[in-house]
């Protein structure tokens, strides 16, 4: 789950950033229905919802960091942290405003339009549930992998060399495996 959202997360900055340093400040206007359509890929996509927690733990640090300076206060910083904290609360829309933006520019309304189709379909909604799951399994994969193609190529780099060397030491001539250069020889040290 957290890679998938890392995913979302990418996808969305990767977009912000093509926004905000490849778009000219001249850049066409976005119309109500892409813009719409932006959101609407974005509800599909769970796109902001990991951003969901930030209010609320902004909220609840800074209540224990007022709290232990100033235990005698408790009740006039939760008060206050709450009232503040909702006055804020209204500004998340902002994040999903600047979200659809970013998708906007970067997919047209009809990428947006199959991107929404495609996770508010069963597979794009297994995909969003399980993807985490099937990514993690991929990655233990590949770690089993890469480890196995290390020993494998240690392994066979070792015994090559040191056929190489025991046939050197014994004056046998060495012949390289099928594919490499041939070894040179060392050279004599002058003494």
């Amino acid at each position: 789950m957290i890679l998938a959202k890392r995913a979302r997360l990418f996808i969305a900055a990767a977009a912000l950033a093509t926004t905000v340093f490849m778009m000219p400040a001249s850049a066409q206007e976005i119309s109500d229905a892409h813009l719409q359509a932006a959101h609407k890929a974005l509800d599909a996509l769970n796109a902001t919802d990991e951003f969901d927690n930030v209010l609320p733990q902004a909220t609840q640090a800074l209540k224990a960091e007022l709290i232990q300076k100033n235990p005698d206060l408790v009740e006039l910083i939760n008060a206050t942290v709450e009232e503040n904290a909702l006055k804020l609360a209204p500004r998340r829309a902002d994040l999903e405003k600047e979200a659809a933006l970013a998708y906007a520019r970067v997919f047209s309304e009809e990428e947006l339009e199959s991107i929404t189709t495609f996770y508010t379909s069963p597979a794009g909604q297994k995909l969003l549930s399980d993807g985490p799951i099937v990514a993690r399994e991929v990655l233990r994969a590949a770690e089993i992998w890469q480890r196995g193609v290390a020993r494998d190529l240690a392994q066979n780099v070792g015994t090559q060399i040191q056929a190489a060397v025991g046939a050197q030491v014994s004056g046998q001539p060495v012949t390289p495996a099928e594919g490499t250069d041939t070894p040179a020889a060392p050279e004599e040290q002058n003494q």
